[in-house]
């Protein structure tokens, strides 16, 4: 015999993913924001465009850590094997940027694919150590085989030719914000499809209960497998990104440094919100920008005074702040 659910569970159940699915102000104020950037800051496209990158690294963290529970010290593994793959294809071969995307995703969400593996079957502490180790080896590969990435003279001589074979790469950055900001886009949509589906409910219920969910029938490794590697592909695509628009890979964006400034990035903009991560991204990206200016020997002092006060507030990031902020409004209103 097979159970077969009544027609009114099937509608609660969809009419909650139809909820949970729904766009929230914050997600629309903020492309609103990025798209306008173009035209309200146009010599700062370059800066624009990087912190846009870093927001989609930044989310693509989130899904493996904010969602499925996955800690990692190593995330920077993925994100530069995206960067060497773009970089190096655009070096030696062909340097159309949608193949470059494709093959930074490709071989980013190979890499995820067996490194999850092994990460699948660990907890806690063990997690961390894991990925932090997979950080430090491919770091020190790529610094030894400086033949193919220029170790730490950084990739150089790429050749990105134009896109669609129409728009060329400008040193202002005005091709390279558009085309970063359409990937970026597509890609948080599909990341947003991917939280709100049967998947991603399944991703929450083995981060708050692993011992529990199994009892469901979900299988906690091919999940936890699954979100590791599609974290991973995402973010490739977001070093493929950076080596396409900067056309420059320097060998710290394999480093320990860069995973820990995404960490703080989601922590800065609020875990487990997708849009958190593309706003933390920014602030984080302006905060090193204009801290760096006005104490230069000194700024990471002051941001890290700003993520203490953040995580003890216990606001849930800058968004959890502009969403009790609003709501507080709206409330004084309403009175």
């Amino acid at each position: 015999m097979v159970a077969v659910p009544a027609p009114e569970a099937t509608h609660s159940a969809r009419a909650l993913f139809v909820r949970r699915a729904a766009w929230r102000w914050e997600e629309i104020a903020f492309w609103i924001c990025a798209a306008l950037s173009y035209f309200i800051f146009p010599g700062h496209l370059v800066l624009l465009t990087q912190a846009m990158i870093t927001g989609l690294f930044v989310v693509s963290l989130d899904i493996m850590f904010g969602y499925a529970g996955i800690p990692s010290f190593g995330h920077a593994a993925f994100f530069g094997i995206g960067a060497y793959t773009a970089g190096i294809l655009a070096r030696d071969w062909w340097g159309d940027p949608l193949l470059g995307l494709v093959a930074g995703a490709l071989v980013a969400g190979l890499a995820g694919a067996i490194c999850s593996q092994l990460v699948a079957r660990l907890h806690g502490i063990a997690m961390l150590m894991v990925t932090l180790g997979i950080g430090l080896i491919c770091y020190e590969i790529a610094n030894k085989w400086n033949s193919l990435t220029g170790g730490d003279d950084g990739l150089q001589g790429m050749q990105i030719t134009p896109l669609l074979g129409l728009f060329t790469f400008d040193i202002d950055g005005r091709v390279g914000f558009i085309y970063s900001f359409i990937v970026i886009f597509v890609l948080y949509l599909l990341a947003r499809r991917l939280v709100n589906s049967p998947f991603g409910l399944a991703l929450k219920g083995i981060r708050e209960n692993v011992r529990r969910v199994p009892a469901l029938g979900i299988g906690v490794r091919v999940q936890l497998a699954m979100a590791f590697t599609i974290s991973a592909a995402m973010a490739g695509v977001a070093g493929a990104l950076l080596a396409e628009t900067t056309q420059y890979i320097a060998l710290e964006v394999l480093g320990f440094d860069r995973s820990i400034s995404v960490q703080i990035a989601l922590v800065l903009g609020g875990i487990g919100s997708l849009i958190g991560g593309m706003i933390g991204a920014v602030v984080y990206t302006v905060l090193r920008d204009q801290l760096s200016l006005i104490n230069p020997a000194y700024w990471d002092f002051w941001v890290g005074l700003v993520l203490v006060i953040i995580v003890m507030s216990g606001t849930g990031g800058v968004t959890g702040i502009l969403r009790r902020s609003v709501d507080w409004v709206i409330a004084r209103v309403k009175r």
